[in-house]
């Protein structure tokens, strides 16, 4: 190794030295900051800008026999209109900002940006950093592995990885699954009570505005939480004595032009209902769009509702009425099980279903929120 002069860098135990503090002061400010006084932070961070320290997470987790970091995968966000891509509510890829000034936002997966938002804010509550990864089923093998090879634990949104790829990765590190319910008793699970939001909205149809023939709309390939929802629907309506469809009308996957294709065949038909039950927002606003284009009064003559309880919803005019999912918490809640399930690895598996809101707004006939 002649000829070879290997510089060390500054460790923690240099800046601490320099601040004046213990190691574990110096591994608080960079990695739980508010549990540190101000004085005592602006010290540490000082004296680590004036060394050239950085801390290293890797190095962290080589010692400890942990990384410091949780991963959530999610579905690709480039996989502009591919068939192959996992398909369903939140996952209609997106051109990067500015490559379409005419782009509809609404295709932006807005479901999946709250939810990543609550798991990025229990991270830094218990001092944990993130890393996001997405792809698909077909592509997700590889890119599931390097990310899992990373982290404490991980969360990942339905259909993007197999769950036999989430079978094996749970053997070593916690996995969360999101949103759909579990196809494997041994991992962690967290959703949303979709029957019951379902069916308290189509209730409000029925018994505050009178609508008596109703359909839901669902993309042509419905998620286990949309069929939980058809089913939530179908109870409201056989409660109340009224036609029960057997399935959901549909045109397409949930892109906009499918909304425009299922305009364009209920007006063709003549059987324009009295009211449009959407799977998820995503559905229903370009469904709202389309038919005000036509000159059908939204609600006047079909009222239109959704399910997610997005930003968007209330941008649009009419507002949609919804179902609002609580994303932000459901994040904060597979960080939570994923941050346990790591410094506990007794933790036996968790299923944790979260209670939904009905929003009631004007394009059902309410007033504006």
């Amino acid at each position: 190794m002649s000829g070879v002069h290997v510089v060390k860098g500054p460790t923690v135990y240099d800046v601490a030295e320099l601040a004046g503090v213990s190691i574990a002061t110096v591994s608080f400010t960079f990695r739980q900051p508010h549990r540190v006084r101000q004085s005592t932070r602006e010290a540490v961070l000082a004296a680590a800008q004036a060394l050239n320290y950085l801390p290293s997470g890797n190095a962290r987790g080589l010692a400890r026999g942990r990384t410091g970091a949780l991963g959530i995968y999610s579905f690709d966000f480039y996989f502009l209109d591919d068939p192959a891509s996992a398909g369903g509510a939140g996952t209609r890829a997106a051109a990067p900002a500015g490559s379409d000034p005419n782009a509809d936002y609404r295709v932006f997966p807005l479901y999946v940006d709250e939810v990543q938002r609550g798991v990025a804010l229990e991270c830094w509550r218990r001092g944990y950093t993130l890393m996001v990864g997405g792809g698909n089923r077909t592509t997700g093998r590889t890119a599931i592995a390097d990310i899992a090879g990373q982290v404490d634990g991980l969360a990942v949104f339905p259909r993007t990885v197999p769950v036999e790829v989430l079978s094996l990765i749970s053997r070593r590190i916690p996995v969360v699954e999101l949103s759909e319910p579990s196809h494997d008793d041994s991992l962690h699970h967290v959703t949303v009570d979709n029957a019951a939001g379902m069916h308290a909205l189509t209730t409000h149809l029925i018994t505050a505005h009178g609508l008596r023939d109703l359909q839901f709309a669902a993309p042509r390939d419905p998620w286990s939480d949309f069929q939980l929802r058809f089913r939530g629907f179908q109870a409201a309506l056989a409660e109340a004595g009224l036609p029960v469809p057997e399935r959901p009308v549909t045109e397409g996957d949930g892109a906009p032009q499918s909304a425009e294709a299922l305009a364009a065949a209920l007006l063709a038909g003549g059987r324009l209902p009295d009211g449009i039950v959407c799977a998820h927002d995503e559905y229903a606003l370009p469904l709202i769009d389309a038919l005000l284009r036509r000159g059908v009064d939204v609600p006047g003559r079909v009222a239109v509702t959704g399910f997610d309880g997005i930003v968007a919803g209330r941008l649009q005019r009419p507002q949609l009425t919804t179902v609002r999912q609580p994303m932000e918490q459901m994040g904060r809640t597979a960080a939570a099980i994923l941050i346990d399930g790591f410094e506990d690895r007794t933790l036996p598996p968790q299923s944790r279903q979260l209670p939904v809101e009905v929003v009631l707004r004007e394009s059902c006939g309410c007033p504006p929120a």
